[in-house]
């Protein structure tokens, strides 16, 4: 067995308690510069983004500091004709996405902002003979997320 390394050195004089209010006013003024560069380049997970931030300001009692509203109506804008939702407004969906949506509408208590026999009908078509399911339409299953949901 190998012998762990140090690679931090923490100082003295670093807080020693968990500063929770820093850490919701960073998540809660994230989306608020949409030009910035950071917000712009992860557009690509802005879903699931959304809804690791939603899950720690909840966990930390401060959900009531972001913006409900436009979190549900960006959500149903995501919503695709064939019931997935995708990552971001002009993206394809994706299983991962439409399973963060729901997350955070359940989160919310308002699934019924989207379709939800749409959303179960993509679902069922995504699923495989073998009982596992594709990522997307075009069968994709190599995601670097997919771990993190097996068990």
């Amino acid at each position: 067995m190998g012998t762990p390394q140090k690679d931090v050195t923490i100082k003295s004089d670093a807080p020693d308690t968990l500063l929770l209010e820093k850490h919701a006013d960073y998540i809660a003024s994230y989306g608020s510069k949409k030009d910035d560069y950071e917000y712009c380049m992860s557009e690509y997970l802005r879903m699931s983004g959304i809804y690791w931030g939603l899950t720690v300001m909840d966990l930390m009692g401060q959900l009531h500091r972001m913006n409900r509203e436009e979190i549900l109506t960006f959500i149903k804008s995501c919503q695709h004709e064939c019931g997935g939702i995708s990552a971001s407004i002009g993206h394809d969906p994706h299983l991962l996405y439409t399973l963060s949506a729901v997350q955070i509408l359940t989160l919310y208590d308002s699934i019924n902002v989207i379709d939800v026999n749409k959303v179960v009908e993509y679902v069922q078509s995504l699923q495989k003979e073998d009982g596992s399911f594709a990522g997307d339409i075009w069968g994709n299953v190599s995601n670097p997320y997919y771990p993190k949901y097996q068990y």
